[in-house]
């Protein structure tokens, strides 16, 4: 730390940078165990959610506040949604962000209050159905595309049976509907969910099916977050789709639900394809299939008519009659034609007889000239060939005759 001399009656002094002085309160917050978990309680202002994932807001009580932060991480396992002035509690560390230099609480766990109890069962059964891994997107099923008989599983008073049928009646009337009585309000419905749900074994031909209610408070919702619940929908011989009537709570059926909706309207209209939409696709294919077929009739069409324009379609017989009197014309002209042609055969013939001929070796022996064989049939070519005594024989043009060798020249 940097030193300033003074006087000699005063004492040194060091002076902090600000860094320094801010890294310093924060290591001493570090350290108090009290303050590295602490709950508070306030009502939330500021809210401000960032486009990271992170969460700002400040805790009100009265003329104080506390600025606080939850990132991502674990803004994404809030069961709820955090709104301007609801009353919460919630658990983290003190800490200080050295950029402002001011004290914040880093919240690592927010519930609601007045639900405490309650809010801490909920994590505990989230956390361990998370470990198993019952809330993966690739456990869950897909949704048939055309259902043919839907179950419906909702209090046969409530209004969400209204909503959910009149949806389903307007949007694909072709399915069946099979309503299951159940209850879904406070705790002791949970047992009746997750008998009903353990009916779709029984179910013949269903497809898909809905559990609705139309919202309430987390404490009538108490049904929906039951480990037998969550374990009911995962055993469900069919996907199982939630539609629970509520914007800010996420209920554990919720969670491992095949497809979570909003609202009891919204889960009607997940399950089914929308007739009219249908019916505007079908009708806008049947258009384009007509277009296709009128331009591919035009284009046949146009070769038909080049087709015919052709001469042999248009005048066949003139066509015809001039074949025939071209054949005509070449069988007159073939006599004459094929004298010609061997004449010039004939006269080909004499050149080519005449150039063998005086060439041929019995025209060589007619002007006086013969051939000298030794008795093995060597033509002699040379007088070394010879020795006196020899027998030679002597082909002449007309005959032969035989001789001895009586004398050897050259």
């Amino acid at each position: 730390m940097p030193a300033v001399k003074g006087s000699e009656d005063r004492p040194r002094r060091f002076v902090f940078t600000v860094t320094q002085v801010t890294r310093y309160i924060r290591t001493l917050l570090s350290q108090d165990t009290t303050l590295q978990d602490v709950w508070v309680q306030g009502e939330i202002s500021d809210l401000t959610r960032h486009g990271s994932g992170h969460c700002y807001f400040t805790l009100k009580e009265q003329a104080t506040q506390l600025r606080c932060v939850m990132f991502r991480e674990e803004a994404q396992t809030l069961s709820f949604v955090p709104a301007e002035g609801m009353a919460v509690i919630a658990h983290g560390a003190i800490s200080v962000y050295e950029q402002r230099g001011q004290y914040q609480l880093v919240v690592r766990k927010l519930e609601r209050q007045g639900v405490g109890d309650l809010y801490l069962a909920f994590e505990r059964l989230k956390a361990k159905l998370m470990a198993e891994g019952l809330f993966e997107e690739s456990r869950k099923r897909p949704l048939p595309a055309f259902p043919r008989r839907i179950a419906l599983l909702t209090s046969a008073h409530g209004a969400a049976i209204h909503d959910v049928l009149t949806t389903l009646r307007h949007r694909w009337p072709a399915a069946d509907v099979i309503v299951i009585p159940t209850p879904v309000s406070g705790a002791a419905a949970s047992a009746g969910i997750v008998k009903s749900l353990h009916l779709l074994q029984s179910l013949d031909g269903a497809d898909v099916a809905i559990l609705a209610r139309g919202g309430g408070s987390i404490e009538e919702l108490s049904g929906f977050n039951t480990e037998e619940v969550a374990r009911a929908i995962v055993a469900s011989p069919i996907p199982v789709v939630t539609g629970i009537g509520h914007e800010t709570d996420f209920t554990i059926a919720e969670f491992v639900a095949d497809r979570r909706a909003p609202t009891p309207t919204a889960a009607a209209a997940a399950v089914s394809p929308d007739r009219q939409e249908l019916l505007r696709q079908v009708y806008g294919c049947q258009r384009v299939i007509a277009r296709h077929l009128r331009r591919l009739a035009e284009g046949h069409r146009r070769e038909l008519r080049l087709i015919r324009a052709r001469p042999v379609l248009r005048m066949p017989l003139l066509i015809l009659a001039q074949r025939r009197q071209r054949v005509d014309d070449l069988v007159a002209s073939l006599p004459g034609s094929t004298r010609r042609r061997l004449t010039e055969f004939r006269q080909r013939f004499g050149r080519i007889h005449g150039r063998l001929t005086a060439l041929s070796p019995q025209s060589v022996l007619a002007r006086g000239f013969s051939i000298t064989r030794l008795p093995d049939g060597t033509v002699v070519r040379a007088a070394k060939q010879l020795q006196i005594g020899t027998g030679v024989e002597l082909m002449l043009s007309e005959g032969s005759a035989s001789a001895e060798v009586r004398e050897v020249r050259g």
